[in-house]
């Protein structure tokens, strides 16, 4: 190769350094203006932001794993839905599954709202029934469950064709007129019935409703149910809006099989009201196509109507999108979280690693001199990338929340991060310490301390990821965050170090006898350009084990 040549490689080869070390700082740095641009940050667990955990219990003498699994994606369905992030849904023993959410202000409400069993059942409404009243020293009746039911409906409250002759009538306000019929007193002493109740989906059942859901006019506010002739099951997805007159309803549609059953249950309950109940709660109780004179298909969509707010509306809406759970869930203990004890340990936990971080870096800038340097600007840049990557993925639920046991992890990996510049610069002493000068050292010290450094951080990347694939709650979390770190530990040694230290190696300045000097900094004293350390023959410097620095 002629020196001409031999001199337009050298060029090509440290532009290509060049390149590699500000692509990483424009990647590192960039991102992380993008996401201060965007307002995103960590999201924060909830020993951090505070929030509400609570401990489930299913009911029941024999619950599968199967039950349970299929309870927990549903639980995380819905708080998902709720539109919270960084919460947490798992199995944490027999029967029981932890729900953790932070940063969330109503906790009663959210969890009153995804631990219901969302079981929907559509009910023919039989007749209503005004409130449970129990003359003072009386006991109401409380029906034993399986062996007694609800006495019949009076025949001159119970609800029938004949009885309601709903009209189609194009010039009533709504479209119809219809009978009043009154409300059976012989309820008033009974208590609404059990949604634990056996064989409650084939029972005739008393039940309250929402405001105006059994109500024609009088104080009902209860309705008596015959047997469930359509499940929830039968509803493919469902959404909460407004209707043209300002009312909050639910826009519902159908599964292909559910569209052919609904229209029999309609034509069978013409003219008719039909219950729709969720969870012991009847939500709308709407006349089936009053202003019909024929019962015709729906078409696979209906719409659920009555005086549903826009909080009902929604949460209606909710459960009947993320489907019924298939055991029904009691809240064992329930614990609300303050974020200000959460804030006093990152507090602590953030001042105990930057002082321990603060003496590594001071540590290393005095030891390797300017190649300390290429440590902390290392360190800043995978700082400012994790702080990018975190921050986004907060956005998302393919990380867990960023949380105490998170903060440990990055801490660890910090350790880990600084292992391998120390394995590096160790590895160019030694090269140095042969008798090779810097220059020919920073290339070919990393080719060796490459393995090793790989090595470590493979170690380490395996055991996080066998770690977060077996442990369970605030250890995925650590097991998260030493993973993704070690990840970028190993691009940024590859990506930046190598160029960076190789690129600083073949600077003059910097191989001179100055105090902050790389050679000073690696033991090998001032540099000359023949290669070998100054003032000393390459024959005679080298020495005994030194046949590979004359080369």
């Amino acid at each position: 190769m002629s020196p001409k040549s031999g001199g337009r490689a050298q060029r090509r080869h440290r532009r290509n350094l060049l390149i590699s070390v500000l692509v990483v700082v424009a990647i590192c740095v960039g991102s992380f203006l993008a996401t201060f641009a965007a307002s995103w940050s960590p999201r924060l667990g909830l020993d951090l932001a505070g929030g509400v955990s609570v401990v489930y219990t299913a009911q029941g003498k024999h619950v599968s794993q199967s039950d349970l699994n299929e309870t927990v994606n549903i639980l995380n369905l819905r708080v998902n839905g709720l539109g919270v992030s960084g919460a947490q849904v798992q199995t944490t023993g027999k029967n029981q599954i932890s729900v953790s959410i932070p940063g969330v202000t109503d906790a009663q409400q959210v969890l009153n709202q995804i631990g219901q069993t969302a079981r929907m059942y559509f009910r023919p409404v039989l007749c209503y029934a005004y409130p449970q009243a129990v003359p003072k020293g009386s006991k109401s009746k409380v029906l034993p469950p399986g062996i007694e039911s609800i006495p019949a409906c009076s025949p001159s409250s119970q609800i029938s064709t004949s009885t309601l002759h709903v009209t189609p009538d194009s010039a009533s306000p709504s479209g119809f007129t219809s009978n009043s019929v009154p409300p059976d007193p012989q309820y008033a002493s009974y208590a609404s019935t059990s949604v634990d109740k056996p064989g409650y989906p084939q029972s005739t059942v008393l039940l309250p409703g929402l405001a105006g859901a059994c109500n024609d006019g009088s104080a009902a506010t209860r309705c008596v149910l015959g047997p469930s002739e359509m499940t929830g099951h039968s509803i493919a997805s469902a959404q909460a809006t407004q209707n043209q007159a300002g009312q909050w309803v639910v826009d519902y549609t159908l599964t292909g099989t559910g569209a052919g059953l609904w229209d029999q249950v309609a034509a069978k309950n013409f003219h008719l009201p039909l219950g729709i109940e969720l969870d012991g709660k009847v939500y709308s109780a709407p006349i089936i196509q009053p202003t019909q004179a024929n019962p015709s298909s729906f078409g696979g969509r209906g719409e659920i109507s009555g005086s549903l707010t826009q909080q009902d509306a929604q949460n209606l809406a909710q459960a009947m999108n993320y489907g019924a759970l298939p055991i029904v869930l009691k809240a064992a203990t329930s614990e609300t979280v303050s974020a200000t004890l959460g804030h006093s340990a990152l507090v602590a936990g953030l001042g105990a690693g930057i002082a321990g971080l603060i003496l590594v870096l001071l540590y290393v800038l005095l030891y390797y001199r300017a190649l300390g340097l290429v440590v902390i600007s290392g360190l800043l840049l995978t700082a400012l990338l994790l702080w990018a990557i975190i921050s986004a993925l907060g956005h998302t639920t393919v990380a867990p929340s960023f949380d105490l046991a998170g903060i440990t992890g990055l801490i660890v990996s910090i350790g880990i991060t600084v292992d391998s510049y120390i394995v590096y610069f160790e590895r160019l002493k030694d090269e140095t310490r042969s008798g090779r000068s810097v220059r020919t050292s920073v290339d070919r010290g990393f080719k060796s301390a490459w393995r090793t450094v790989w090595a470590a951080d493979f170690v380490s990347l395996l055991a996080a990821i066998v770690l977060y694939l077996v442990a369970v709650g605030n250890v995925k979390g650590f097991a998260f965050f030493l993973g993704l770190s070690t990840i970028l530990d190993m691009a940024i040694t590859w990506f930046y170090t190598r160029p960076l230290v190789i690129l600083l190696g073949q600077s003059q300045r910097l191989q001179g006898s100055g105090a902050f000097s790389i050679a000073t900094g690696l033991g090998a004293g001032p540099q000359t350009g023949g290669g070998a350390p100054a003032g000393a023959g390459v024959p005679v410097g080298v020495g005994a084990g030194g046949g590979g620095g004359g080369s």
